[in-house]
């Protein structure tokens, strides 16, 4: 048992899941791309399940392999996150924005008007943006590293302090005397920076949390950990062992203590896939069905990692004796030791594969106790203050989740009965704040 209690939030990609043939799956809907009426319903699943967030990332770009892989980005993430406001009262709504391409102005007015039509659930991940198919889609060059979070720097103190340009108690609306607002108390905020600026105000008053809470999200380079030390509250995280995730985590709360913050302010999410069966057997069985290929493509890379030449023609038998002896674990690669770990067991390659060995986050696959042991172990190892779910197969992998896994969880101490609050600050426990942080006021960019 423990006091402190994990926290969930959900991955949604897609209408369909994380798996290549997740589109063409068993009751899914090959439509769904463009029927926000399915993450709705995965949504107000995983509200069911007690979870904190809903979490979109955004790549507005076709990255090739779609012909049979289904396009994996929400269709427009804010038009998605509203239609899920209004279905939803108590989980929150994390969309993806980049500072490197929209103006300061209207990243604060979408997201704190979200903030105000959902009641105070909302999160901005405010990330910068180097793909160069990305930037030709807005008709610019990538800039320069420094450059971009320059821009971001100043992107983020430009939104947060129009974020407080409508003062909390600026809205009078008294009938009786005829006071709408007092104009005093809605003020321009006149910035101007070397990349951005605005005038303001933003009319848009506070929501129930104040204004949208800051995420972050990337590899942990020295730009990154500087922007998220300042800001976020919430990081969102790519890495594969516990060792990976206590030292990235480690990094961030060291950040947070250099911009004069609690470190306990920052919240740091680790991804898991999931597939929740019966049996190991039965998980694998259906990650193959649905692998599309995928897992065929991914041998050669399998054999890199493990020095190894593996035959295709022996893709379903078992490493022998000799090849496990020879095997190493490449350099640089920490998915290589879990490969390794996984093929010991007696998996054959294409077992190993379908374990998700090679994929963008961990994996759990099996019995719920596989999914709820694996969260047990890395949270209390201090390798997570909570985790972003990504299911194989949206329509029934969340109910899957939030019906077997998440029982376990509470059963254990581990995941709190209940929703804390109603806004994403009282589910995530970050504090209150309405407009930039005073304590890095004085600091400039």
């Amino acid at each position: 048992m423990t006091d402190k209690k994990m926290i969930l939030g959900i991955g949604l990609t897609s209408g369909y899941g994380m798996l290549p043939g997740s589109w063409r799956a068993p009751g899914v809907d090959p439509e769904n791309y463009a029927r926000v009426e399915a993450n709705v319903r995965y949504a107000q699943a995983a509200e069911r399940g007690g979870f904190s967030f809903v979490f979109t990332p955004d790549f507005p770009i076709l990255r090739g392999g779609e012909d049979r892989g289904g396009i994996q980005n929400i269709m427009e993430p804010m038009l998605h996150l509203a239609a899920i406001a209004q279905a939803t009262r108590r989980i929150g709504l994390v969309a993806t924005g980049s500072t490197s391409f929209q103006e300061p102005f209207n990243t604060a007015r979408q997201f704190k008007a979200l903030d105000v039509m959902s009641r105070g659930r909302v999160g901005w991940n405010a990330v910068t943006t180097s793909d160069p198919a990305v930037a030709a889609n807005y008709g610019m060059p990538v800039a320069e590293r420094t450059v971009r979070y320059q821009r971001a720097h100043e992107t983020i103190q430009i939104v947060q302090a129009l974020w407080g340009s409508w003062r909390r108690d600026a809205w009078i609306k008294d009938a009786e005397t005829g006071r709408y607002l007092d104009p005093d108390k809605l003020q321009p905020v006149n910035l101007r920076g070397k990349h951005v600026g605005s005038r303001g105000p933003l009319p848009i008053p506070p929501s129930e949390q104040g204004q949208p809470v800051i995420f972050s999200s990337g590899a942990p380079s020295p730009h990154m950990l500087a922007l998220a030390g300042r800001y976020a509250s919430g990081f969102i995280a790519e890495v594969w062992t516990i060792e990976e995730g206590r030292a990235q985590r480690e990094m961030l709360r060291n950040a947070a203590r250099d911009a004069g913050r609690d470190p306990d302010e920052i919240k740091y999410f680790v991804g898991l896939m999931t597939t929740v069966a019966p049996t190991v057997r039965e998980g694998l069985d259906r990650r193959i069905a649905l692998s599309d290929g995928a897992i065929e493509a991914r041998l050669p890379a399998l054999g890199a990692m493990l020095g190894l030449r593996l035959d295709p023609a022996r893709i379903d038998v078992p490493l022998t004796p000799e090849d496990l002896a020879k095997a190493r674990v490449a350099s640089g690669d920490p998915r290589a030791g879990i490969a390794l770990e996984v093929a010991r067991q007696g998996w054959s390659p294409r077992d190993v594969l379908a374990h998700g060995v090679i994929d963008y986050h961990p994996v759990a696959v099996g019995p719920p106790e596989v999914h709820a042991d694996h969260l047990q172990r890395w949270f209390e190892a201090g390798a997570a203050d909570g985790f972003w779910i990504l299911p194989d197969v949206f329509e029934d992998g969340v109910d899957a989740f939030v019906d077997q896994v998440v029982p376990l969880l509470r059963d254990r101490g581990l995941y709190p009965q209940d929703y804390i609050g109603a806004t994403l600050r009282e589910n995530l426990g970050v504090p209150d704040q309405y407009g930039p942080d005073p304590r890095l006021a004085a600091a400039t960019r």
